[in-house]
C-alpha cells in the first residue's frame, strides 16, 4: 500500500466496565478495568499499519511510563513515530466508561502533552506531510495544528482526510481544504445542524458538507455502515458479537485511508473501512482490536 501520514494524539485508556454509569455524587462497583493504548490519531495509525500501509504518525508525548506504551504499541504495529518528548507535561489519557450489557461508552480525554502540539511542530514536519499519498487529523490536538497540517497537505497535492471528532466548531474555510470528511451521526449534526438517523437524513447532510467546500463526505452511521456521498450506504459487516465498540470509528478512518492510499477507489475503500470497524467491535481495547489486512480482505471476500 501506499504512504499515509497522521497528525493526533496518544492517550492511555482507562478502561472500566460496569452495567451503567454512576450518577453524579454516587459509587457503583465495576466489573472489569483494562488500560491499552488509545488516542484517535494513534488509533487510526495502528489501524492504517496494521492494513499494510506505510504510517507515520505525528504527536507529543510526555516522558512517563504511558509514553513507553505509547512507543511500544506503535514497533508492535509496524508506525513510525514523530514524537515530540516534553519532560514538564504528561502523556495523555482517557477515561473509558463501557456498558457491559451493550458494549456502549463514554470517554473524557486528557491530551497533556498533545495539547501543546502547535503550527511549529506541524511546520517542521511540512516535507514529510508533503510526501504522504494521503494525510489524515482529527480535533483531538489543537485546531490550528490541524488547520495548518490540511493546508500543507492540499498545496502538495495530497489526498487529505479530517475525522471531525471530537465534535467541534471548524474555523471557517477548514472543509474546504478535506478531500474527504468522515464524521459521525453526532458529529455530522454538530456541523450541519441536521440530524442524521436514515439513508435520506445522510444524503441532506452530504449536501450540506459539500456546501461547506468538503470534496466527499462520508457519514459513518455505526451498526449501518457508512454514508458515502454519490454511492449511497455501504452497509456494515457482522464479524461476530459486538464486545466494544469503543474505536469503531479509528478502526473505519485507518481502514479506509490504508485502502485509499493503495489506489483504491473511494467506495472500494470505504467498503475496507466498514469491514475494519466490523472487526474491531469484536475484541475488547482499540489499538489491540485492529485487525490485520489479511483478516480485512479474508473477511470481504468471504462477503463477496
Amino acid at each position: 500500500m501506499g504512504k499515509v501520514v497522521i497528525l493526533g494524539v496518544f492517550v492511555a485508556d482507562t478502561a472500566y466496565r460496569a452495567d451503567r454509569m454512576p450518577k453524579m455524587g454516587e459509587t457503583i462497583m465495576g466489573n472489569s478495568f483494562a488500560l491499552g493504548p488509545g488516542g484517535k490519531g494513534s488509533n487510526q495509525a495502528v489501524a492504517c499499519a496494521r492494513m499494510g500501509a506505510a504510517t507515520h504518525f505525528i504527536t507529543k508525548l510526555g516522558q512517563d511510563d504511558f509514553a513507553k506504551l505509547a512507543l511500544e504499541t506503535w514497533a508492535g504495529a509496524g508506525v513510525t513515530p514523530h514524537v515530540d518528548q516534553i519532560a514538564d507535561s504528561y502523556t495523555g489519557a482517557a477515561h473509558i466508561f463501557i456498558e457491559e450489557k451493550t458494549g456502549d461508552n463514554a470517554i473524557i480525554i486528557a491530551p497533556g502533552a498533545a495539547a501543546l502540539i502547535d503550527v511549529e511542530m506541524v511546520n517542521a514536519h511540512a516535507d514529510l506531510i508533503a510526501s504522504a499519498d494521503v494525510f489524515v487529523t482529527q480535533l483531538e490536538q489543537p485546531m490550528d495544528a490541524a488547520v495548518r497540517a490540511l493546508e500543507i497537505a492540499r498545496t502538495a497535492g495530497v489526498t487529505t482526510i479530517l475525522n471531525p471528532a471530537p465534535a467541534a466548531a471548524l474555523p471557517e474555510g477548514m472543509l474546504g481544504l478535506c478531500d474527504y470528511v468522515t464524521p459521525n451521526e453526532t458529529e455530522c449534526e454538530a456541523l450541519t445542524g441536521l440530524a442524521v438517523e436514515t439513508e435520506a437524513d445522510a444524503a441532506k447532510a452530504c449536501d450540506a458538507l459539500r456546501s461547506l467546500g468538503v470534496k466527499t463526505p462520508i457519514i459513518t452511521l455505526g451498526e449501518q455502515g457508512a454514508y458515502l456521498d454519490g454511492h449511497g450506504l455501504i452497509p456494515s459487516v457482522n464479524a461476530g458479537p459486538v464486545v466494544e465498540t469503543t474505536g469503531a470509528g479509528d478502526a473505519f478512518n485507518g481502514g479506509f485511508a490504508a485502502a485509499l492510499s493503495d489506489g483504491n477507489t473511494p467506495e472500494e475503500a470505504a467498503r475496507y473501512g466498514c469491514a475494519t470497524a466490523g472487526l474491531s467491535v469484536t475484541k475488547a481495547g482499540t489499538a489491540p482490536s485492529m485487525p490485520s489486512r489479511d483478516t480485512v480482505e479474508n473477511m470481504l471476500r468471504s462477503l463477496g
